[in-house]
């Protein structure tokens, strides 16, 4: 499925009005296991660097979703892969192949520049981020975002795009 998105993007590889974002998937899981399924799917397509952004509410799938990537990636197994959200960033894989990042309990732009997340991305590996609408303007570009929606029960819709300048 492709179309168009507006979005930011300023200098230094961060977003501004003239972005596009082009939709890549959509689909809708009916269980964890299919949502992990799908990251593994996705992991597919994933060649570093590369930045994913991971968006939606609390309890919509995001960590689920990042144990199917990593474990696509060969990274880590999916039992292992957990939510960063009191170390912030966690390590999968031989020399770093993977990062996940967790931005729920970042306050402001120190918090955030003390993660290191553009030394991360200039890396030959993905990184993967949890709450990266606390990016905002700044997304890294070019990016991959992940809007997640818990669609009541167990069902979630996961819409994939590109965000390219």
């Amino acid at each position: 499925m492709t179309g168009g998105r507006e979005s930011t993007r300023r200098k230094g590889g961060v977003a501004d009005s003239r972005c596009v974002g082009t939709q890549l998937a959509e689909r809708v899981t009916h269980s964890a296991e299919e949502t992990v399924a799908f990251g593994r799917e996705l992991a597919v397509h994933l060649r570093p660097p590369c930045v994913v952004l991971l968006e939606g509410e609390l309890g919509s799938g995001k960590t689920t979703l990042v144990k199917g990537i990593v474990a696509g990636l060969g990274a880590a197994e999916e039992e292992d892969v957990t939510s960063p959200s009191f170390t912030l960033v966690h390590e999968y894989g031989s020399a770093g192949q993977v990062y996940h990042a967790d931005l729920y309990r970042i306050e402001g732009a120190r918090d955030l520049a003390t993660l290191g997340l553009e030394d991360l991305a200039g890396q030959a590996s993905t990184v993967l981020v949890e709450w990266g609408e606390k990016l905002g303007d700044n997304i890294p570009i070019p990016c991959v975002r992940i809007r997640m929606e818990h669609l009541g029960s167990d069902d979630r819709r996961v819409g994939v795009e590109r965000v390219d300048a």
